[in-house]
């Protein structure tokens, strides 16, 4: 055995490795909580069986579910990204966790990137739930596959920009309440549940700008209607994600 085989090597691990594991680390912490699972899994499922199964709301012809699917989908979204990716992040700031995991190896943009992809791990999840729900209730899905993916990588870069940047310039208790309160309000105006056109002619153009009111209506627009891809819609989402991620980048504070 030649000398120096078991020679100690200090040092950070590989960028990707850093990345993996505290990916993992996060999602495992979300998924524990009982607050985020309530808000990513449980309430999106109810409302899904709830509204689908009993006639409470009028979301025009053809079965409920086909309207409200994508809107349960867009709320999931908002639910990660945004509500808690918000509430989280606003109390490791507080606590002095990002403080501390900002002073170590693993640098800040890499952090903020397993945020990102844990976030994508629990949407990848909560889709695969809902769609076996909605399909069990007799969801006829349509459109394209691609066009669904562009849209919620787009909501998801939206939601996630506005809720990092909620918890890096608010106070923790501020940004639990606020992120909760937009949640409440925009599970009824967003075009989840009730129809935009159900509002006023005033309100509606007001709403139709929102980025849970475009996911929404996007997603029902190919996925309920069959269409190619509604590039309006898209739109509003990329403004959103641009606006919304390069406020967090600027504004956000680490302490």
């Amino acid at each position: 055995m030649s000398a120096g085989t078991y020679t100690p090597r200090p040092g950070a691990a590989p960028l990707p490795r850093m990345i993996a594991a505290q990916t993992a680390l996060e999602t495992r912490m979300l998924l524990r909580n009982g607050e985020q699972l309530l808000l990513t899994v449980i309430i999106p499922t109810l409302l899904l069986v709830l509204f689908s199964a009993v006639d409470i709301v009028d979301t025009g012809s053809g079965a409920s579910v086909d309207f409200l699917a994508p809107g349960i989908l867009a709320l999931a979204m908002m639910s990660t990204a945004f509500t808690g990716q918000a509430i989280a992040t606003g109390f490791e700031r507080r606590y002095g966790v990002l403080k501390r995991l900002g002073a170590s190896p693993l640098p800040r943009w890499a952090l903020m990137t397993a945020k990102t992809l844990s976030v994508l791990v629990t949407e990848v999840l909560q889709v695969l739930l809902l769609t076996a729900i909605a399909f069990a209730l007799g969801w006829s899905p349509q459109g394209n596959p691609l066009s669904v993916l562009l849209l919620l990588v787009l909501g998801t870069a939206a939601f996630s920009g506005l809720g990092l940047l909620m918890a890096g310039t608010l106070k923790a208790e501020a940004t639990l309440a606020a992120a909760n309160l937009v949640f409440l309000l925009l599970l009824v105006g967003g075009g989840v549940i009730v129809p935009l056109d159900k509002f006023p002619d005033a309100v509606q153009s007001v709403l139709g700008l929102l980025p849970i009111s475009a996911l929404s209506e996007g997603l029902r627009d190919v996925l309920q209607h069959g269409a190619s891809m509604p590039w309006g819609q898209a739109a509003i989402l990329a403004v959103w994600a641009v606006l919304g991620l390069g406020a967090a980048a600027k504004f956000f504070r680490w302490e």
